[in-house]
């Protein structure tokens, strides 16, 4: 009961819920087996587990994990850079597209068929 109960508080530290609901169900398998009065502080721990497990995804909890993220966020000490303004690429217009110069070439257009007729 111990090990499935370390087992169900170190999935729910690292937030695999899966495995922390399969854990807290061994647990409390083994809990009902055994009699009433045996085990009372294991029942206790086991009370608190299931507590942290229910309380993943309540608001609360997610007050908690924003006050942390902020905290963290400020232990940091480095400032975001500031964003570049938008409003000079909107103004400017966009450059075309550079024309390739051919350069003078001249087509043997006899050679591909395109001569001149003559019918007179």
């Amino acid at each position: 009961m111990q090990q499935a109960i370390s087992l169900a508080n170190m999935a729910i530290n690292k937030k695999n819920w899966s495995a922390a609901r399969y854990a807290l169900s061994r647990a409390r398998v083994l809990a009902d087996a055994l009699p009433a009065n045996v085990a009372v502080t294991k029942r206790e721990k086991l009370a608190a587990a299931r507590k942290r497990f229910a309380a993943r995804n309540t608001p609360a909890a997610k007050k908690v994990r924003q006050a942390k993220a902020t905290a963290a966020k400020r232990a940091g000490g480095k400032k975001p850079a500031p964003k570049k303004s938008t409003a000079k690429k909107a103004a400017t217009q966009p450059k075309p597209a550079p024309v390739r110069d051919l350069g003078d070439r001249f087509i043997n257009r006899t050679a591909l068929g395109y001569g001149q007729n003559k019918t007179t």
